[in-house]
């Protein structure tokens, strides 16, 4: 089963994790190693629900550097001071980004010159042990447990996306409420069924 990692989040109340597998691993390695980012710049990027912003709250509550959340929808102007301002400290600056470096369009010169010089971190699509933990961690949010046998039926049929893996999950958890029954292989494969709009209701 996958590793967590405990995340100092000084403003919350209880330490957040972040469930680890080896394709996050090496997001984790560049996230510290802000010497050798050109210009001590970097920019995190990544599909939807795969914890940029968690990450980017560690890596500015564990004092490694500055970091602007969203970057891709600030003004252009300010993430261009912000810029400014953290090569006259010498502090890291990382950006997050729900675009990736291509697909954000950036209008302003100067900007656009320092964000092509930037280190590209990227999240890429979960591997198994990742699934796994994701899977683990998003029951155990809702209170569902699930069997070795549930997550090993889970494995090779569930989409390999971040948000799909908590969607289907949310769905597992109210279909469990509705029946009144655990979670069992039968109600993982409706579970499974009605995400990918195969589901079928049962008459009683």
């Amino acid at each position: 089963m996958s590793s967590q990692i405990a995340l100092p989040l000084l403003t919350a109340r209880s330490a957040e994790t972040v469930v680890m597998g080896p394709s996050l691993e090496p997001v984790i390695d560049a996230l510290q190693s802000v010497d050798s980012w050109p210009f001590r710049t970097a920019i995190l990027v990544g599909p939807p629900r795969s914890g940029k912003s968690l990450l980017a709250r560690w890596f500015a509550e564990s004092g490694a550097g500055e970091v602007i959340d969203g970057a891709d929808s600030r003004p252009e102007h300010e993430v261009f001071h912000q810029w400014n301002r953290s090569q006259a400290s010498g502090r890291p600056l990382l950006l997050v980004s729900d675009r990736a470096r291509g697909e954000w369009k950036v209008s302003l010169p100067d900007l656009a010159s320092r964000l092509g010089s930037a280190l590209l971190i990227e999240i890429g699509a979960p591997d198994d042990e990742l699934v796994a933990g994701l899977i683990v961690e998003h029951s155990a949010r809702r209170g569902l447990v699930l069997g070795e046998q549930a997550i090993a039926y889970l494995l090779p049929r569930v989409e390999r996306t971040h948000a799909e893996i908590e969607l289907l999950i949310e769905t597992l958890d109210r279909l469990s409420l509705e029946r009144k029954s655990p979670v069992t292989i039968s109600l993982v494969r409706d579970a499974l069924a009605e995400r990918t709009g195969e589901f079928q209701p049962r008459l009683l």
